[in-house]
């Protein structure tokens, strides 16, 4: 079975995941640094703002590919659930390098946590035979 809206989203992701780990290596380059931070907080910004990234994304598009299988692509909640990750990544990524608080970086991640729990509560009402193929019964 296909998975158009986790293979769509995961490649934007890919790509963010790229730029953030570009980032990272250009400021170590700059600033001579192989381990660690160095001090730097621009680097440690970067660091952490790729390492957000890597925390969360993969664990998401995991829920999203267990639900399109399972239900199929046919939802718009998945479509919509992709497209609102990648620009909730995006926006968090912005905001890593911006004074906090800021509302990107509040933004991305408030918006992050809102698909972690929404697509979990999809995926258990799925495992659990709950569900429909566009959405729980809850949503």
């Amino acid at each position: 079975m296909l998975i158009p809206a986790t293979l769509l989203t995961a490649g934007a992701l890919g790509l963010v995941f790229f730029v953030l780990s570009l980032r990272v290596v250009q400021r170590r380059l700059a600033g001579m640094v192989s381990m660690g931070d160095g001090g730097d907080p621009t680097l440690l910004e970067r660091i952490r703002a790729h390492g957000n990234f890597a925390e969360h994304v993969p664990f998401l598009l995991v829920l999203m590919a267990g639900i399109e299988l399972t239900a199929g692509h046919h939802s718009p909640w998945l479509w919509l659930s992709g497209a609102t990750l990648v620009l909730a990544r995006i926006s968090h990524a912005v905001g890593m390098s911006r004074p906090s608080p800021n509302g990107f970086r509040s933004v991305g991640i408030a918006v992050t946590f809102t698909l972690m729990i929404g697509l979990s509560l999809w995926a258990l009402a799925l495992g659990l035979g709950l569900g429909s193929a566009t959405a729980p019964n809850f949503v």
